[in-house]
């Protein structure tokens, strides 16, 4: 199962990806969650020790790996360099495991069909390729924020889209820019999460205004969340609520994609 987590800037895209990821571990499952953002925080919100997160270091800024995958120097434009590099040996070596959950970063690039043509976009693109082939994972891919992954076709071979929304007007915009695109690269299986919802009238909102894609499921506004931050502690753990919607969600969406 390979599932992309986006939305817009704030919502709580990393959140998610951390209650679903701890929640199909603890259900006995593969699981490999890659941070695909620029400003990867992704360790912190699953609780990854000090320790483990020293060693993580997102492969777009390993300049030496990619010079020596693909033979060119990062940042060179032109020229000759391989645009398949074998990759297969990454997700193990430069991962870092903890609570049945395996931890990658990839950074930022321009990555997939119409971005640059560089060594780290073709690194990326290629070890991207390589995580969706992957059939012994449980997948969770939490992007950056917005609509430009779609339009470079990083995501197009995931089983599902889970977008994830706060009860604003703003946020579900965003939402139909996603929904649009993803049609666009031929991915149909979308589904809405609502994140900081406070009431049952914030629910209706949502099912209300939703962009014609279907609500999964809804995580309760919290200050608990922000708490965890500062301490350094699992959202999973320290939010009671939040950790019930999420295994929730997680069995909700396994049951979807799966039957």
């Amino acid at each position: 199962m390979k599932l992309a987590i986006t939305g817009k800037g704030g919502v709580g895209k990393t959140t998610l990806t951390a209650l679903l990821a701890q929640a199909l571990a603890d259900q006995g499952r593969q699981v490999l969650a890659v941070d695909a953002d620029p400003s990867p925080c992704l360790a912190g919100a699953l609780g990854f020790p000090d320790e483990l997160r020293k060693e993580l270091r997102p492969i777009s800024e390993m300049d030496a790996l990619i010079e020596e995958r693909t033979g060119a120097k990062p940042g060179t434009v032109g020229g000759f360099f391989t645009l398949n590099p074998r990759v297969d040996d990454i997700p193990e070596r430069f991962s870092v495991l903890h609570r049945g959950v395996r931890l990658l970063e990839m950074g930022s690039v321009d990555l997939g069909g119409s971005g640059c043509i560089c060594p780290e976009s073709a690194m990326l693109k290629t070890l991207f390729t390589h995580l969706l082939f992957r059939e012994e994972d449980v997948l969770l891919l939490d992007m950056y924020a917005g609509v430009e992954h779609l339009g470079r076709a990083t995501v197009d071979f995931v089983d599902a889209m889970l977008i994830v929304v706060e009860p604003t007007r703003r946020s579900l915009g965003t939402a139909a820019q996603i929904r649009k695109l993803a049609n666009d690269i031929g991915l149909e299986r979308l589904w809405l999460v609502g994140n900081k919802v406070r009431n049952h009238d914030e629910e209706t909102f949502l099912a209300a205004e939703t962009p014609a894609i279907p609500v999964l499921g809804y995580l309760p506004a919290d200050l608990k969340v922000q708490e965890a931050d500062r301490l350094g502690i699992p959202v999973y753990d320290h939010v009671e609520s939040l950790k019930e919607n999420g295994v929730r969600i997680s069995r909700a969406v396994c049951e979807k994609v799966e039957k």
